[in-house]
């Protein structure tokens, strides 16, 4: 970038920052508005389509969009929504969860192009987000037992997130922004 016009390097680095904010705002009101409850636990079993909007910023910008996005996103979600115990554990949880699904997605250079790539970036990523929820719930209550309840809210949501991204980041790759 030594022969980038400085003025270019502040326009990308304005646009870098336009569309991760935008980002965040989706995932948050994606995960604040459409959301319903199931009935297995009392902490457990919210599903909201933030996560299939975590997917689809992931996937279309990458790792550190998608990171940055599904952490701050949901994490204001957690604040505003009154779970702000559960803040720092969902800012590690979607964030790792958001970088794993970009940088799988975006290996070597794919860019969010493959869809067997994109499929297996959500799916590796899942383990993970499960993990710190239930590390962080499990210090949250005192015990291991507690937190398994919430796993299933969590596979429900995973599934629906990717039913519902990987199409959508099918269609939008056809959109000349993303090619």
């Amino acid at each position: 970038m030594e022969n980038t016009p400085a003025y270019l390097s502040t326009r990308k680095k304005t646009q870098d920052l336009i569309i991760t904010s935008m980002l965040i705002a989706l995932i948050f009101v994606s995960t604040a508005f459409l959301n319903f409850r199931l009935p297995i636990a009392a902490n457990g079993g919210l599903v909201h389509m933030g996560t299939a909007m975590l997917f689809i910023a992931s996937i279309l910008f990458g790792p550190k969009k998608g990171a940055l996005a599904g952490a701050i996103g949901m994490g204001l979600f957690d604040i505003i929504g009154g779970w702000v115990l559960w803040t720092p554990i969902t800012i590690a949880a979607r964030g790792l969860q958001g970088y794993i699904v970009g940088k799988i997605a975006w290996f070597h250079n794919r860019k969010g192009n493959s869809v067997a790539f994109n499929l297996t970036a959500t799916i590796v990523s899942v383990p993970f987000m499960i993990a710190v929820y239930y590390t962080g719930e499990s210090i949250l209550y005192g015990n291991w037992i507690t937190p398994l309840a919430s796993i299933p809210g969590d596979i429900v949501q995973s599934v629906l997130g990717v039913l519902i991204a990987l199409p959508i980041c099918v269609a939008l790759k056809r959109v000349s922004y993303f090619k």
